[in-house]
């Protein structure tokens, strides 16, 4: 059974662009991720899902109910978390929490404090005293609070230490492990990968793919930074699988795609300071492979 499914899903904002006929579908008690550089339509997807945005055409449904139509119904059962959260600043924690719970019509005490507690968030402080990290703990403990069967998440991280981060991501797999299904929104794509079965790919308000996460791997990039010690010409790096390659007085960035032990073989041929092997952002892969791919 397919938890969400999206069809043909084209918004714009006058001649604006926001999404073109996007497809694709959520399946029940799966964590599926929807990746793509910021601007590429996500948000927009996911609040016209939500029906804080009408479509211009195409269609969407949870849990086999229009969208739109029956908006109130599929909103008890749906968790969101925006990518920005704003609260009353004059309130406390605890009261806002309560609150959101009231709209729920159950008991979410319990519930609540399990999730403060795991998130380490401090129920009895003001909303403005709050940094924006624990801002985003409290928009995690108010999406989560009525275990809802369908959870959504919009760059869910921004905001959250990298200790927090993986309370949330344990969080969120054991939620899925009851029954949830997932859809993470990120263009990070290292959480993404950690968690998703499936990825649908958006560039430009279009789903340029849509695959396996087993699938996405096999074409991994490594983002690699070097400072040599002596300079170095761009033959020195004259390798298959090495992408953007830029040399600025002794210090060497590039993107590599391939076998991993070939080009450690070629930096052991070059005297260095210091190196720096990370994973690049969706919008650096996108740059080269998916661009060529969209």
């Amino acid at each position: 059974m397919n938890i969400i499914e999206i069809k043909n899903l084209t918004k714009y904002y006058g001649k604006s662009r926001g999404i073109e006929d996007v497809s694709f579908n959520v399946e029940e008690g799966e964590i599926f991720g929807f990746i793509g550089p910021n601007g590429a339509g996500k948000s927009t997807t996911i609040r016209t899902l939500l029906a804080l945005i009408y479509p211009t055409s195409g269609r969407a449904s949870i849990f086999g109910k229009d969208c739109i139509k029956f908006a109130p119904e599929i909103a008890r059962d749906v968790g969101y978390l925006p990518s920005e959260v704003f609260y009353y600043d004059k309130m406390r924690v605890i009261d806002l929490l309560k609150y959101a719970a009231s709209f729920y019509k159950k008991d979410c005490s319990k519930r609540i404090k399990e999730l403060a507690e795991i998130m380490d968030l401090e129920l009895g402080k003001r909303i403005d005293d709050l940094s924006f990290g624990n801002k985003k703990k409290v928009g995690i403990v108010q999406g989560l609070l009525h275990e809802p069967k369908l959870i959504i998440l919009d760059e869910p991280t921004s905001g959250l230490d990298p200790l927090m981060q993986q309370k949330f991501f344990d969080l969120l797999l054991e939620e899925n492990r009851k029954g949830a299904a997932i859809l993470l929104s990120s263009h990070v794509l290292g959480e993404v990968q950690r968690l998703c079965s499936r990825v649908a790919i958006i560039k430009d308000g279009k789903i340029i793919r849509l695959e396996k996460m087993s699938d996405l791997t096999e074409h991994n990039y490594k983002k690699i930074r070097i400072e040599t010690k002596a300079e170095i010409g761009q033959g020195d790096f004259a390798i298959g699988g090495v992408n953007n390659l830029e040399i600025r007085d002794r210090k060497v960035s590039f993107l590599f795609r391939g076998n991993i032990n070939l080009i450690l073989k070629k930096l052991a041929e070059v005297e260095i300071i210091n190196i720096w092997i990370e994973e690049p952002s969706l919008e650096e892969i996108f740059m080269h492979y998916y661009g060529k791919e969209a």
